[in-house]
């Protein structure tokens, strides 16, 4: 089964206490779940249409646990304390 890959760029942060809240709770709920972080900050550099935003990648043991843990009631109170705080682009997609 092929891995699931979490891909989260940050492309405004408006509240950083509202960023570090969510992060307090996020990450031990993506932990838990077997989620890996592969990266995590703003990029060395960028290239082509690229943009010097907040990367985070989190590896999964499938897409469907990664999903899982998005709709989980634990990421969701984490999204709730991050409310406005930022404004982001989340993808999850399937590895090779």
């Amino acid at each position: 089964m092929a891995k699931g890959y979490w891909i989260n760029m940050f492309r405004s942060i408006k509240d950083p206490a509202k960023v570090e809240a969510y992060r307090k709770l996020a990450g031990p709920v993506m932990q838990a779940s077997g989620g890996k972080f592969l990266v995590r900050g703003d990029p060395t550099k960028v290239y082509e249409a690229g943009a010097m935003q907040r990367v985070v990648v989190i590896e999964f043991d499938s897409v469907e646990q990664a999903i899982a843990v998005h709709d989980s009631p634990g990421y969701q109170a984490a999204l709730k304390s991050l409310g406005d705080g930022a404004v982001r682009d989340l993808r999850i997609v399937e590895g090779l």
